[in-house]
């Protein structure tokens, strides 16, 4: 590969331990939620969706453009149609792409959400639960890492 340029998608339920992951990681991750605290004064505004996953992509391409060596995306991506963008762009661009995969019970998931401050409700969590998709290689990343 000429490029030394990696993407690092988390794909996980709220809850999961993403964002807690890159936080210990000491790394800061492009957030949808941060986005959307940024966009709408609220990091749980669901109605602008579209414009934060654009806002996503866009600063993912320009740390690229920066040939910054590796770019994490916290989000759930939770199917491969959530993770299709990321693959082009790194195709594109000659980069790895690799996925943090968070495989936690709904449980366990439910639990943490449950002593958060800022809920998904219940129904949602169930609703995501049921969409998750593990990512894989022949999906097209490089590596899939397991987090448990």
């Amino acid at each position: 590969m000429s490029s030394a340029e990696t993407i690092v998608i988390a794909v996980g339920l709220p809850g999961s331990g993403k964002s807690t992951y890159f936080s210990k990681l000491g790394v800061n991750p492009i957030s949808s939620d941060a986005i959307r605290l940024q966009l709408a004064d609220d990091e749980s505004d669901q109605t602008i969706h579209g414009r934060v996953f654009a806002t996503v992509r866009y600063l993912l391409k320009q740390r690229l453009d920066l040939h910054r060596p590796i770019t994490y995306i916290d989000a759930t991506n939770l199917t491969p149609k959530e993770r299709r963008p990321y693959l082009k762009i790194a195709r594109e661009r000659n980069c790895r792409m690799e996925a943090l995969y968070f495989d936690v019970p709904l449980e366990i998931c439910k639990a943490r959400n449950a002593a958060r401050g800022r809920q998904v409700p219940d129904a949602a969590m169930d609703q995501m639960s049921k969409k998750l998709i593990a990512p894989t290689t022949t999906e097209g990343f490089d590596h899939v890492e397991v987090v448990r």
